[in-house]
């Protein structure tokens, strides 16, 4: 008013906000949520993450928040207020960022890492080192974009698929490399890496969640480096490497994700659980390239997978048949009379035609052909193509990826699932002892003759795998282990923890 002018250039705001069940929220209703009680009750940065997450032409329904009640409970129980189902939605990803964190520095500690000590040129480390860097490059520029358009939904999108590729790929692949003892140039590369892609991320995370990226750049920049700005919110915002960028490797990389998707959802419908090895996995893709890429990248497959061998099978294999389904709810609409003469036509076409009519929609996703004079063109979304392994496997497929599960469980390979199964209830039994990530322990097993026998074949395995540096593996409980016990608990039938239909006393103990 006093100079004349807009009080702002750009004004970016919401349309309305309404309760959880869309009505407007009024005092009178008793529905009203006041901003202070919300903020003090979910958290702050919990309220801003839904913001930033709502597309803002579309009315916010606010999630309910605790009741007096529910924070009287809390308060006498001292446990942690139970959040309703949708603000725990909201905080997955905080949660994450959280334990992406927490990971870095229990083992960055155990190491004594400090990550202004250390130095490693990116061209000297992995080629998944190299991927996620590139990931973080294509991360920086669409939160920047989006932010420089004031769009929120777009940076907090992009931000959320870099978190999981970075939580369920990148740390996933690395943690054989942050638990080996020694800290070699590798296990280096791995800290710096993880080091870059957290402290990049809580700078770009800052202008959504202040409060949570306060704290963890105080923990991670400041602790270590008194030169660093005071604060996360006086750090220069993170520009593009263009060097650090890698479309090949990206590609290659999703490319494996996908099949170790396929992979896992194949394991699923043959219900048979990761950490049982099994023996081999076919692939069909749609592109020469992509065959060599996976031929090259295979191990990463087989162990995501646990599988031994993988093999590419080409158009001529006999391992799979397929099954053409036309979608009539989608054609009738399209091609009116003609939809039951396009029925019949596929109703004729004999094994080697389905073969191939399968094949064009899987490579090309478009099959034509005419019918009265009539050109028709069928996409891979108005027929469905369902592939069928032989006998002994399962199938999974993606828009011409194809995977298929070779299911028999040999001895020797139930044997391993066993052991495996074993090994991950005992890293479970070590948290409930509250033994540390870096403890070595003492650990007896007394179960009967057939499984002993088992244990002991692969009692290496068993005690690399756990820290065991005791290990006694015995079918008379009258052997006493040579150390102090801490921690016993009976794996059975009838337990949560299922060994097929083994009995096993577990004891763990310090050295």
């Amino acid at each position: 008013i006093l100079e004349d002018t807009a009080p702002f250039k750009t004004l970016f705001g919401y349309a309305t906000l309404v309760a959880e069940d869309g009505t407007p929220m009024h005092k009178s209703k008793g529905n009203m949520i006041v901003f202070d009680e919300a903020a003090e009750r979910v958290g702050s940065d919990t309220m801003r993450w839904l913001f930033a997450n709502h597309i803002p032409e579309k009315n916010l329904h606010f999630p309910r928040i605790p009741t007096d009640e529910d924070m009287e409970k809390a308060a006498q129980t001292g446990l942690p207020v139970r959040l309703s189902e949708k603000w725990m939605l909201v905080r997955r990803t905080l949660d994450k960022i959280w334990n992406v964190y927490s990971f870095f520095v229990n083992y960055a500690n155990i190491d004594r890492f400090d990550p202004t000590q250390h130095q490693l040129p990116t061209a000297e480390r992995s080629e998944l080192d190299h991927w996620i860097l590139s990931e973080l490059q294509m991360t920086i520029r669409e939160v920047t974009d989006g932010l420089e358009h004031y769009d929120t939904v777009k940076p907090t999108t992009a931000i959320q698929e870099f978190l999981d590729d970075l939580s369920n790929w990148y740390l996933r692949r690395s943690r054989e490399r942050v638990w080996k003892p020694e800290l070699d140039s590798d296990k280096t590369a791995a800290y710096l890496t993880l080091y870059e892609c957290l402290t990049t991320l809580v700078t770009l995370l800052s202008p959504f969640i202040p409060f949570m990226t306060e704290e963890l750049y105080q923990n991670l920049v400041r602790s270590v480096d008194d030169n660093a700005p005071l604060s996360v919110h006086l750090c220069d915002w993170p520009q593009v490497n263009e060097d650090l960028l890698d479309e090949r490797l990206t590609n290659e990389t999703h490319l494996v994700m996908r099949i170790v998707g396929l992979g896992r959802s194949a394991r699923e419908k043959a219900q048979i659980r990761v950490r049982q090895p099994l023996n081999a996995l076919y692939v069909r893709v749609p592109s020469v390239a992509e065959e060599e890429a996976l031929s090259r990248l295979s191990e990463q497959v087989l162990e995501e997978l646990n599988i031994k061998r993988l093999q590419l099978i080409g158009d001529d294999s006999d391992m799979l048949s397929y099954t053409l389904k036309p979608q009539v709810k989608v054609l009738g609409p399209k091609f009116g009379h003609l939809v039951q003469k396009i029925l019949t036509r596929f109703k004729a076409l004999d094994p080697h035609g389905v073969q191939e009519a399968a094949k064009l929609l899987i490579e090309t996703g478009k099959l034509n052909f005419t019918i009265d004079g009539q050109q028709v063109e069928l996409t891979s979304d108005e027929v469905e193509v369902i592939a069928t392994a032989r006998p002994g496997f399962v199938t999974a497929e993606e828009r011409g990826y194809i995977v298929a599960l070779e299911t028999t469980i040999t001895p020797q390979l139930r044997e391993e699932g066993l052991v495996r199964d074993l090994t991950h209830y005992v890293q479970d039994m070590r948290k409930k002892a509250n033994f540390s990530i870096e403890d070595h322990i003492g650990l007896a097993l007394y179960t009967d003759r057939d499984l002993a026998q088992v244990l002991q074949h692969y009692g290496s395995t068993i005690a690399s795998e756990t820290l065991t540096d005791d290990l006694l593996i015995s079918i008379d409980h009258k052997d006493k282990p040579s150390f102090n016990e801490v921690y016993r608990e009976t794996i059975s039938p009838n337990s949560i923890k299922k060994l097929e239909g083994y009995t096993v006393e577990v004891v763990l103990g310090r050295l």
